[in-house]
């Protein structure tokens, strides 16, 4: 049926015009028996709303933006944020918002996109990953009043959403896990340190030394970025150290590291162990087997997505605070099956 209106549509159901409009917008103060006779009618025509007439009635954009302290080069290369712009883009699609996506690489970039995502009208909510550069934008965005909610803890948590994992704890295990198969000299790679997840994670890795009592060595120390290749130099850096295990705050991070101590001729994990973050899907290639700490990062944007929504309809305040569960995943990198046999938390 061509060119149907909404008028057309209420008819049809036996409604009025603003109950439709009402069902087409996703208003909850519909009854359940008015929503449905307008979603089959919905569904019989194929009625589509015209986007721009449906905003302007609802006074939103449907449009949800995405942003990323990412250079372009970098962003393709770190699987991370490819999957939790997965998660963000199915949740999208599933709510029926279309995303926007800015990728921030440095101040500057910062300065040019704030005026433009923070414009009224333009966006209904914003997904910020974390910024590497610390909170300046997300204490802009709070001042606006714009819903957000920000992927990972932010240093600054007053009057923000977050959602992230427990870093501390899941460091903390990932290590524990490492003590309890025997390792004794532990060295940890941790992420960048001037930022939440960075140092959460290595915060994590201290305290399972300090519990073991253990004295923590800076020699086994050393800071990546959460790419492969400073995961490789930095495993370069520890090893007149002689660790014999290797916790490394991503799985990038530790594969990089794997691939500098198979060519400085050791082992893995006959020599030295390692345990790494994400379980990204490279850690489970045959070549790899990198036990690791899984979080589920799809779902973690998919997450995001649905708080932020929440934001929108039912206001910013009281902020939401979510995290998501962790769990170890256990491979052939860090030796359990050699030490001990089978191991699980």
């Amino acid at each position: 049926m061509p060119n149907l209106t909404l008028e057309d549509i209420a008819k049809q159901a036996g409604v009025s015009r603003s109950t439709a409009s009402r069902v087409v917008n996703d208003d909850p103060n519909v009854s359940d028996s008015a929503r449905k006779r307008v979603q089959e009618v919905i569904t019989s025509t194929s009625y589509h709303p015209h986007a721009a007439a449906r905003s302007l009635a609802s006074q939103r954009s449907w449009m949800i933006g995405l942003v990323l302290p990412r250079s372009v080069s970098s962003f393709f290369t770190d699987p991370y944020f490819p999957r939790l712009t997965q998660g963000v883009a199915q949740a999208c699609n599933q709510q029926n918002y279309t995303l926007g996506f800015f990728l921030v690489d440095t101040k500057e970039d910062e300065n040019r996109i704030f005026p433009r995502i923070s414009r009224k009208g333009l966006l209904d909510g914003i997904v910020l990953q974390t910024p590497q550069m610390g909170d300046t934008l997300i204490d802009q965005l709070v001042k606006t009043e714009i819903p957000v909610v920000v992927a990972g803890r932010p240093f600054n948590t007053n009057g923000v959403s977050y959602i992230d994992v427990d870093n501390i704890t899941s460091a903390y295990l990932a290590v524990r896990h490492l003590i309890r198969l025997g390792y004794t000299r532990i060295g940890t790679i941790t992420g960048r340190l001037n930022g939440t997840t960075g140092l959460d994670r290595k915060a994590g890795y201290q305290k399972a030394i300090h519990e073991h009592g253990w004295e923590v060595d800076e020699n086994l120390i050393a800071e990546g970025d959460f790419t492969e290749e400073s995961g490789y130099f930095a495993l370069k850096q520890l090893l007149p150290a002689h660790p014999d295990a290797i916790f490394a705050a991503s799985d990038s991070m530790a594969i990089g590291a794997m691939r500098a101590a198979r060519e400085s001729g050791l082992n893995v994990p006959g020599d030295i162990a390692f345990v790494g973050f994400d379980d990204l899907p490279a850690a489970s290639q045959p070549e790899i087997k990198l036990t690791t700490m899984r979080q589920p990062i799809v779902q973690f944007g998919m997450k995001a997505v649905e708080t932020l929504i929440d934001l929108i309809e039912n206001g910013i305040k009281p902020s939401r605070r979510i995290l998501m569960e962790t769990e170890l995943v256990i491979r052939e990198s860090c030796g359990a099956s050699q030490k001990n046999g089978p191991y699980n938390h």
